[in-house]
Formats: structure tokens, sequence, C-alpha cells
């Protein structure tokens, strides 16, 4: 099982990042060790002082494939959830910097919480599917699908054109604006449209 996630998927937290706009899809992966289930908590790393909440819609792959083309990508994906991509965002700043690869900010252990999956065929509109996260109780990030800049099509097209996609991989797809920090002691939730996915505590 392999865990992709998409970067700078969203106008607004590119911007927020004073990133410029991609092209074409930026992509990198966490370890499985990054995976967190059925609400267990998550513990802020020692090598960060900076941890970064970033919730992501994300799908499940339901079979295997290589360079598929988008206009038959929808029939890859069964299932979607929201997640949080845990950013270290003061490690990520320095490797920036230096032009290194982000996994000392991205992959570390349990940076990938997910909620519980909702099959495609019960969501009443793909096109448009909406998600929020609340820390606390309050509404930090709030958005939609129609806000990504590359489609779910567009994301499984160019991903599999490199990495072969198999069944049981989970794609991160881009997290809005909105993103902050986390620290010990907060409550994470997680909707997908009106209904709560994962509720987790910070430790």
């Amino acid at each position: 099982m392999k865990i992709i996630c998409i970067g700078r998927n969203y106008a607004e937290h590119a911007k927020e990042l004073n990133n410029p706009l991609p092209k074409e899809p930026v992509f990198f992966m966490k370890p499985d060790t990054a995976l967190i289930k059925d609400n267990g908590d998550f513990y802020l790393p020692d090598h960060s002082n900076d941890v970064h909440h970033e919730i992501e819609l994300v799908l499940r792959i339901c079979k295997a494939g290589k360079h598929i083309q988008s206009e038959f990508a929808h029939k890859y994906w069964d299932a979607v959830t929201v997640g949080i991509d845990f950013t270290a965002r003061d490690v990520q700043q320095q490797l920036k910097e230096k032009g290194l690869p982000w996994e000392l900010a991205k992959a570390f252990d349990g940076s990938a919480p997910i909620g519980s999956f909702v099959a495609k065929s019960e969501l009443a509109d793909l096109n448009k599917i909406e998600f929020s996260l609340l820390v606390n109780g309050n509404l930090r990030q709030k958005s939609d699908s129609t806000e990504m800049i590359f489609s779910f099509d567009q994301i499984i097209a160019y991903v599999s054109r490199f990495i072969t996609l198999k069944t049981g991989d989970l794609i991160f797809t881009g997290t809005p604006a909105g993103v902050d920090a986390v620290k010990a002691g907060d409550e994470l939730e997680g909707f997908l449209g009106g209904e709560s996915r994962f509720r987790f505590q910070v430790k």
C-alpha cells in the first residue's frame, strides 16, 4: 500500500505559502507507517516545533493501473474520505531553501491520519465533494473538490505515468487554504459533506 500526496492543488493555499501555481501535479509519498486509522491519537514529532494540519480529500484506489488515461481514471477509485497531511512547516521551509526533498517534513510516522471511507456510489455529486476541518470545535478549513487545480482524473492519469497504482493505494489530493499549527491537547474533527469521518487528539 502506497500513500501518494498531491501538493499545491488549491490556488489559495499555494498563495498563503507564497508558492507558485504548478503547471502539472506535484506529488510526493509517505510510508505506510505514516497512516493512522480508527481515530488514533497523533503524537507531535520531536524534530519540529511547528506542525501544521492540512485536511485533504483522500481517494482509495480499487484496481491496478499504469498509464491510465484521464477519461478512464474514474474507474480506478471506489471510495473517498478525508485525511490530514501533517506537515512540519519549519523543517519543510529549511528543506525548500536547500532544494532538498520534503520527506523529513511530510513522511514522518503518524503524519497521515485518515477517516472512514464512503463508497463512491453513495456520493450525491461526484463533481462537488465538500469537506471541512474543525479544531477544538472551530472551523479551520473548508472547501470542495471544484476548487482543485487538478481534478481526480487528472491526478490519477498523471501519477500513473510514473508509478503503477495498486488496489488499496491512497491518494491525498491537496489541501485548501487555512492551514495552521497544532498543539498538544487539540482535537481535530474532519467532515466529508456534513458527516464526521474522524475525530482524534493531538498529544
